[in-house]
């Protein structure tokens, strides 16, 4: 299987962590189960073990996979290698839109983005019809599109339905935080890092965000709330239209809060976490509706 495959590289990540919260000694399951745990076919499941044997991270014979050492953080790939071809558009438009200090009534072209993206027109438009519904674009002839802006009532909407799948989705997480013990100690280790260099990184907290909240959304495993967090991850970042002062002190408040959540799951304590997630989502929305510039 080719190690530029973004499902395989996904999958081998996973196995990284499921190792982690394994600990050393212990023995992989069956690959069926295996193939169940990562969401993944049984071919890609044996691509895996086959890495980890060759990275000394499993001792691997027949039925017997014994874990010989947890993994480091050279041993997983990128993010971004691990993102399908459409995850990675969506991703570079949103940055793409952050940085661009981009006004409502502004062009964007496909030739433009996708010359920007290192992908095809047909890619990008493709990318940007599935978008246009969400009514933030619009399509205009030869190829272009006009940004809109959005309202008051449009952003109290968003946030409304935000809060019920995120509020579902901690109550999922809340069942058994320890199943992903591993990515929350690598992600309230990314968050302190950041913390630490607010000053001159604070524009990084976008990403972190998503990372934060796609960590509770990905346990609902909802078609749904994937389609509609695509909407959010671009709203709730739109810093060309934000109000900028502050905006350091705004994004190290937000990434304090959530390690007390992360830090409160890892500790097992989820009347705690529970509270500082609702603590975190009424900052969400009294932020969002005070800086935020309307139409």
């Amino acid at each position: 299987m080719s190690r530029s495959n973004s499902v395989y590289k996904e999958a081998y990540n996973r196995c990284l962590v499921h190792i982690g919260d394994m600990g050393r000694g212990a023995q992989l399951p069956p690959e069926a189960e295996l193939a169940e745990i990562l969401n993944s076919s049984r071919t890609t499941v044996r691509a895996v073990l086959e890495h980890l044997s060759s990275s000394g991270i499993i001792d691997w014979e027949g039925r017997r996979k014994l874990v010989l050492r947890r993994p480091l953080k050279a041993d997983f790939f990128p993010e971004e290698e691990t993102k399908s071809a459409s995850e990675r558009i969506e991703t570079q438009f949103m940055e793409y839109i952050l940085g661009g200090d981009l006004k409502p009534g502004a062009i964007l072209r496909e030739s433009e983005l996708a010359r920007e993206f290192g992908v095809s027109s047909s890619a990008i438009r493709e990318y940007l019809i599935r978008f246009s519904r969400f009514g933030l674009i619009r399509k205009e002839p030869n190829r272009h599109w006009v940004l809109h802006g959005f309202t008051r009532d449009f952003a109290t909407d968003l946030f409304d339905v935000r809060e019920m799948f995120e509020t579902r989705a901690f109550e999922r997480l809340a069942r058994d935080p320890s199943a992903v013990t591993g990515t929350l100690q690598a992600l309230a280790e990314s968050h302190r890092a950041l913390a630490a260099s607010i000053d001159t990184e604070f524009l990084k907290f976008p990403r972190m965000d998503e990372q934060f909240h796609r960590l509770l959304l990905d346990r609902l495993d909802n078609r749904f709330v994937d389609d509609f967090y695509e909407l959010v991850s671009l709203i709730f970042h739109f810093h060309y239209r934000w109000n900028k002062t502050n905006e350091r002190d705004r994004n190290l408040a937000a990434l304090h809060e959530h390690l007390a959540v992360i830090e409160a799951l890892l500790d097992g304590d989820i009347p705690r976490a529970r509270r500082a997630f609702e603590a975190h989502l009424q900052t969400a929305r009294r932020t969002m509706m005070d800086s935020a510039a309307f139409e």
